[in-house]
Formats: C-alpha cells, structure tokens, sequence
C-alpha cells in the first residue's frame, strides 16, 4: 500500500483483510463477489492530491497496482506527470470508491463499485489524510460521495460546473470533478471540448503547483 503514519498503517492493514464483498454483502449472500477480494488502495500521509476513482477492473486486479491500464496512460497524461511521480506517495494518494474489481456485466463491462466499500473505509480513511489539499473525483460514484449536493444529475452536469465546484470547496478541501479516463468516454471527450481547452488546463496547473510546493517542503526528497 503506500506511505503512513501508524494510524493509517493499522488501517490499510485492516483493509487488506477486508473480505466483506464476499463474507457479508449487502443484498445477501446471492450479491456475494464471486471471486477472491483483492483490495487496491494507494493511501499516503504525505501525498497533497487524492485521486478518488470507481474501482479497479481486471488488470488492476491482476497487478495490484491501481491505474495500470490504458485508463491510467490516459490519467497521467491528464495530469502531466509520468509513471514514477503518478505512484510516489510524496505525491498522490489513489483510493477509489470500491476497492475490489467488481466483476463484469453481461456485456464485458466492469460492474460498479461494491455497496459495502465506502460506508465501511471512506470516512475514516480520509480522517487518517488531513494534509490533502485536492481531490479528484474521478466518476459519478466518487462524485456522489465527495460532492454531496453539489453534484448535478448526470456527469456530464458536474463535470461542466467543475469551475463553481472549486470555488465552494476552495476553503475546505478543493475537489475537482472529472469523467474516468476509460478509452469509452472519446466520444464524450470530443463532444465536449471545453473539457480539454479549460478543464484540463487549469488540472495541470494545479497538479503542478501542488508537487512544486511538495518538493520545496520536502527539500531531501529523491522522488523527481
């Protein structure tokens, strides 16, 4: 799992025993996960940016690792950064909603995150996280948890009112909303360009400014 503080650390210890999905679902044992759990979750005490995303599909799954897939190729290009800054834990902290691959739909589609997830780990796991000083919501699902009321009735709402969203959060935690960077949504990516002429731009900047502050307080630091 990632850097911690001992409080954290007991913490990911519980989650990575975590077998809830399996041994008690919501909905009884027909909505049990068919498979073996194998929670993801990339938590840090030091990280400034919290990556909040769906859950991890098969090749996280398989890896361990979250975003190792086209989906992360297309994130860390979103955020301007490689893969040795994306998995510093000096820089990002990367906790999706659900921290098991959920399994696929009918159709080859990953299933939505687990029920049983974020009522279970969220609200403490972002107690042990105070140093934050951005979240991307990445989804609808992290959306709904990290935004409450702010978030509008489609995706496409929330993520187009990304400018008023940081205002109100600006004091408190800023959260930034954005679509998950599956290959699926191009089409959405070109039927809305703002989100790349603006939204993007004003992500990296941000992402820039906060890794700059990071390494200037962390002066001994050997991550590039």
């Amino acid at each position: 799992m990632s850097a911690a503080s001992p409080g954290l650390a007991a913490l990911l210890g519980e989650i990575s025993l975590c077998r809830i999905c399996r041994d008690a679902p919501l909905g009884g044992p027909t909505r049990a996960l068919p498979h073996e759990p194998r929670p993801v979750c990339a938590a840090s005490v030091t990280a400034p940016i919290l990556i909040a995303g769906q859950a991890p599909g098969t090749r996280v799954h398989a890896s361990g690792r979250p975003f190792t897939d086209p989906s992360g190729d297309r994130l860390r290009n979103w955020l301007g950064v490689d893969a040795a800054a994306f998995y510093d834990p000096d820089k990002f902290a990367i906790v999706p909603m659900g921290f098991c691959f959920p399994g696929l739909d009918a159709k080859g589609s990953d299933l939505p995150p687990r029920r049983e997830c974020a009522p279970a780990w969220r609200a403490r796991l972002m107690a042990e996280m105070p140093q934050l000083r951005l979240v991307l919501a990445v989804g609808s699902y992290a959306q709904a948890w990290h935004l409450g009321p702010l978030r509008h009735g489609s995706l496409t709402e929330t993520v187009a009112d990304w400018r008023r969203i940081l205002e109100t959060t600006e004091a408190t935690l800023p959260v930034l909303p954005l679509p998950h960077p599956s290959w699926r949504n191009s089409a959405w990516i070109k039927r809305n360009p703002w989100f790349e002429a603006e939204l993007l731009v004003e992500l990296r900047r941000r992402v820039s400014t906060l890794l700059e502050r990071r390494q200037h307080s962390n002066p001994h630091s050997q991550s590039q």
